[in-house]
């Protein structure tokens, strides 16, 4: 007599991804500038951030990000899974081409400043081309994140956000 398994679909590497930067901001001017959705235009390179279902302040929100230049691009859209202010919003990508979770925290720093933590867990789309890419792409897609927190770490400490 044989001993049979149960064939299960392979599991899905997630890429992990984590910046941050100090804004000399207190937790709660963070928390309210980055979840202003329809303003993460002005610091987040190629992307506009649109509120489809929700308030966009709560669980259970949907919402929709195009990432590209003019009509070239996708939408990600997501659904807010975790809602603490001032720390803390959890996401679920849940796009065609952008899957997986992905948080934006604030910490507090003495002196009024703040660190946000930005990261994503990423299912790479395209299966094996996405995984071999990725190495490619990676270098390009961290330094966007990175410079686009700087902007708004500026916007933040300049008082242009929030609104």
């Amino acid at each position: 007599m044989t001993a049979m398994t149960a064939m299960t679909a392979p599991e899905r590497e997630l890429v992990h991804l984590a910046t941050d930067v100090v804004v000399n901001a207190p937790v709660e001017a963070v928390f309210a500038a980055f979840t202003q959705w329809a303003e993460q235009g002005e610091w987040m390179l190629g992307t506009r951030v649109e509120v489809r279902a929700g308030d966009g302040r709560s669980t259970d929100s949907k919402l929709a990000a195009w990432t590209g230049v003019g009509p070239v691009g996708f939408w990600d859209s997501m659904t807010i899974t975790r809602w603490e202010p001032p720390y803390r919003v959890d996401v679920l990508h849940t796009g065609a081409l952008v899957r997986g979770p992905g948080t934006m925290e604030v910490l507090a720093l003495p002196d009024g400043r703040s660190r946000f933590v930005w990261s994503e867990d990423l299912d790479l789309p395209l299966g094996l081309l996405g995984r071999i890419g990725w190495p490619l792409v990676k270098p390009a897609f961290v330094a966007g994140v990175k410079r686009s927190l700087r902007s708004f770490a500026r916007l933040v400490e300049t008082g242009t956000l929030p609104r």
